[in-house]
């Protein structure tokens, strides 16, 4: 009987700590590890397609689109990213590999200076640096709220959007909180532009 009862309280501890493992293993565990994904990278837990208005994949938040044609030629209806050493094209992302004293990068940087001041209608004094300057991968979505205030007056004159509804979607798609705190804040110009695109579709 003795047996017994020993073997039956032993069943019922190993019972009741499976249990709880399972809750603590199976349930909480998990989800805390995505709430933790969901704040920290919503990008890898949830992936990176962006719809358009229509609700079509579009693009991917985490690499930039093309902001000119094969000419060289911007659109001006839409938030430019920074320039791109392989033309934003994903199958050969690169940075340039020229040298901070390299001829052919400072004559580029001052070209592109010189281009974003005449598009934006300012002195070249107040173009940002990264929006002559390319970035590692050559497919950076994100640029400095800077350099998207800069471009704030074009898109809206372009799509008949009131300067203030242009800037608040700006301001809705600057970083902050904890991705800010980790790098510095920055504006998603794949996001921002399906933003403005939503925004004329509907008439605003």
């Amino acid at each position: 009987m003795n047996t017994l009862s020993g073997y039956l309280r032993q069943t019922g501890t190993a019972l009741r700590f499976l249990l709880l493992a399972t809750v603590i293993l199976g349930l909480l565990y998990p989800l805390a590890v995505f709430g933790i994904a969901q704040a920290v990278a919503p990008f890898q837990a949830n992936g990176s397609i962006l719809k358009d208005p229509a609700g079509n994949p579009a693009a991917s938040a985490l690499i930039a689109q093309a902001s000119a044609d094969d000419a060289g030629t911007q659109d001006p209806r839409w938030f430019h990213a920074r320039p791109s050493a392989v033309g934003w094209d994903p199958a050969s992302s690169s940075a340039s590999n020229l040298g901070p004293n390299e001829a052919k990068l400072l004559d580029a940087v001052a070209a592109n200076r010189t281009a974003v001041a005449a598009a934006e209608e300012v002195t070249e004094s107040e173009v940002p640096a990264d929006a002559v300057t390319t970035s590692g991968s050559g497919l950076d979505p994100d640029i400095s709220p800077s350099y998207a205030r800069l471009q704030v007056p074009r898109v809206a004159a372009a799509h008949g959007l009131s300067p203030e509804a242009v800037q608040a979607m700006v301001d809705r798609h600057t970083s902050s909180g904890l991705e800010a705190f980790l790098g510095q804040p920055s504006v998603n110009v794949t996001e921002l532009n399906l933003d403005v695109a939503a925004a004329v579709a509907q008439g605003k």
